[in-house]
């Protein structure tokens, strides 16, 4: 996976097909503002727009552009096509904080604040545990992410175990679904700021990951130091992969397929695939949220779409698209 090779079947120029996505989310998110399961009534349409839609079509934006970003930057600094935002555990870690906040009778702002707080401790313990491995110390986290998520994974089965299953499994389970049912205005803020702080780096430094996907090597012969801009680019993908986890919980799926479609359309340079993959994040999780409450009488746990459109979806990518992962 080269930062500086185009791919075979980009017929538009990236800045163009970037601007594209751009205008096609704007259109998108004004007509997700006009759509929905209830007619509204012209007295009432300005007040479900501002305080019910407009923050939820907001939230759907910024996960989607966050999960897409993180997963385009881990499979650039790691140079693995199957990297997620889940990698390092953080997904994990988020689940199992928001279980435990549920499984001591907390709700709202408290379940996302223990969301947060898990998902970061499980990465901290992950880049601390990996530093001490032997061998490759990319291979080294990668490996100790998935042990330490499975560990975080185990511990969320388990509080599903003990909870109470009239009111507690239900909720833990309905929060592992993923959904944006309930956001509203006073959610926003708080979720979008981590998520842009750690937005910030990913696209100042987007060219650094196309040093880093031709290896260490080649990037500390051209300048780059290698080790420090990894540290740089994982802990941002992490801070938003966490915000976005904690305020909506968990959703699949994004961050693996949305990059691999994007480099479709724009190719594999990093200064425009970066950007091309947030809009096109964005863009898919508005429309995927569109469905999930508007297709049927009661709404779908947005995690579950995810699934089934990402799922099939990558695999036609990786067996029909004719190129090589």
């Amino acid at each position: 996976m080269s930062g500086s090779g185009k791919s075979h079947k980009q017929n538009m120029h990236p800045g163009r097909t970037v601007l594209l996505l751009a205008l096609l989310l704007v259109s998108v998110s004004a007509a997700s503002a006009l759509a929905g399961r209830y007619p509204l009534h012209m007295e009432d349409i300005w007040t479900v727009i501002l305080n019910i839609r407009l923050p939820r079509i907001v939230m759907a934006c910024l996960a989607g552009c966050a999960l897409s970003a993180a997963g385009a930057a881990y499979q650039g600094v790691f140079q693995n096509p199957m990297a997620a935002p889940d990698i390092l555990g953080a997904t994990q870690g988020a689940a199992f904080g928001a279980a435990l906040a549920i499984l001591l009778g907390r709700t709202g702002s408290v379940v996302t604040a223990f969301s947060f707080t898990g998902s970061l401790f499980a990465v901290a313990l992950v880049w601390y545990i990996g530093r001490k491995t032997s061998g490759k110390r990319v291979l080294g986290l990668i490996l100790t992410g998935i042990m330490v998520g499975s560990i975080f994974a185990a511990g969320t089965s388990f509080l599903k175990l003990v909870a109470d299953p009239s009111d507690q499994l239900p909720a833990i389970t309905y929060w592992l679904m993923g959904s944006l049912v309930g956001v509203g205005k006073n959610d926003v803020l708080p979720a979008a700021l981590p998520i842009l702080l750690g937005l910030f780096p990913l696209l100042i430094f987007r060219w650094h990951i196309n040093v880093m996907t031709l290896g260490d090597e080649v990037a500390h012969s051209l300048g780059v130091d290698a080790d420090r801009m990894r540290k740089i680019i994982v802990l941002s993908s992490t801070l938003v992969t966490a915000a976005t986890v904690s305020a909506t919980g968990m959703i699949g799926w994004v961050g693996l397929v949305v990059p691999h479609l994007a480099r479709r359309l724009i190719g594999n340079d990093y200064r425009t695939l970066m950007p091309g993959s947030m809009l096109l994040g964005a863009l898919f999780l508005l429309l995927v949220d569109d469905i999930a409450r508007s297709a049927l009488s009661r709404e779908i746990p947005i995690g579950i779409l995810t699934a089934f459109i990402g799922a099939p979806f990558f695999l036609y990518l990786i067996t029909k698209g004719g190129e090589k992962y």
